[in-house]
């Protein structure tokens, strides 16, 4: 599956800079000044995973081609963007098209680098781009709401059920409650999607801090600062020392965050983030031609994780040959994983494992 993450916040918290580091371009201008960035800039980043190198070179694959996530670099947003402040509603298509919202909070303080209030206030930031979101989504609903209740006049059930279900999106909403955090049931939030409400959409925090704080960053601390109720939320950075890393190779990147006390880049947090809060895991396919990882849900059945390479697989699913991939590497070989009863036959009601080795077998 394809995952694109919109990276959102106000003017001058360092999204652009961010955006380079993370993606290891310089595409995104990044100056001293407000709406630096107009049009979204794109950049496509591999995912880390050293099971993908194992297996690749287990395999002797020709090529290796690793799970891959877009970000999406939005223009930045300020108070009355939803009544056409700024760049006005400029960036809602943007949002709506991303999986999840990264939302990037400044704490870092330097007087060389205009804020556009004036001040660093984090809580404020947040609350600033939320409200917009917010705002953003009550127009929406409240278009939907008009013509869901002239609808349900028809004296139709269902359409009865689904208006009052929009008026309490919208009344929630209007209480400054986010949709993503609205007490709904699965049933009413699959019935709420083509409402693609921007504050239904998974959202994490990135701390923006300066080279000293990112060495004793504290996630429940920003949490609690931000009014954040997971603190997993919250991930630190330091935008300019992801920049930084971004002209090292592998090894000079580790033995830098080993001096920085840092256990990972700002990257690996981020992905694992967007991974754990959409809810995705990594299944791998492996042989002489090609090594390759797939991005699924956590929960999908086999049939449906074949889909995602092809619909053909889905469509003319027989079984699927399937080991871990650690256990892949102990045994040696297919030949013997399979002689020591490692390599399982599955069928359609297997759900699928992260960290799965598949081989599907279907009919043409």
């Amino acid at each position: 599956m394809s995952l694109k993450i919109g990276i959102v916040g106000l003017p001058n918290v360092g999204k652009s800079t961010l955006f380079n580091a993370l993606t290891r371009t310089k595409c995104a201008l990044s100056a001293n000044y407000p709406f630096c960035t107009i049009d979204p800039n794109i950049g496509i980043v591999e995912v880390p995973d050293f099971r993908m190198k194992k297996l690749s070179e287990f395999s002797k694959s020709e090529k290796t081609i690793p799970a891959t996530i877009e970000f999406v670099d939005i223009a930045g947003l300020v108070k009355g963007a939803s009544a056409g402040e700024g760049l006005g509603n400029k960036f809602l298509s943007h949002i709506r098209e991303c999986n999840a919202i990264a939302h990037i909070v400044r704490v870092f303080n330097d007087s060389n680098v205009i804020h556009v209030h004036g001040n660093v206030d984090p809580k404020i930031d947040k609350e600033v781009i939320e409200s917009e979101l917010i705002i953003a989504d009550m127009q929406t609903t409240e278009k939907r709401l008009d013509k869901a209740i002239s609808d349900s006049k028809s004296g139709d059930k269902e359409k009865k059920i689904y208006a009052e279900l929009v008026k309490k999106v919208l009344e929630n909403l209007q209480k400054g409650v986010m949709a993503v955090d609205i007490d709904l049931t699965e049933e009413e939030k699959e019935q709420v999607k083509d409402l693609h409400l921007l504050t239904m959409k998974p959202n994490f925090y990135i701390i923006n801090l300066s080279e000293e704080e990112i060495k004793n960053a504290d996630r429940k601390k920003f949490a609690e600062m931000l009014d954040v109720k997971d603190e997993n939320k919250i991930i630190p950075i330091c935008a300019k020392i992801e920049e930084e890393l971004g002209d090292l190779n592998e090894e000079e990147a580790y033995e830098y965050l080993k001096e920085l006390g840092l256990k990972e880049t700002g990257l690996n947090a981020l992905i694992r983030t967007a991974y754990e809060t959409l809810g995705l895991i990594t299944y791998f396919t492996t042989g002489p031609k090609e090594s390759h990882a797939w991005t699924i849900k956590k929960g999908i059945y086999a049939p449906q994780a074949a889909g995602v390479i092809h619909t053909d697989f889905e469509k003319g699913f027989i079984k699927a040959e399937i080991i871990n991939w650690q256990k892949l590497l102990e045994a040696g070989s297919e030949v013997k994983a399979k002689e020591l009863g490692l390599l399982r036959i599955e069928g359609k009601e297997y759900i699928m494992q992260d960290g799965d080795t598949v081989h599907f077998r279907f009919a043409n």
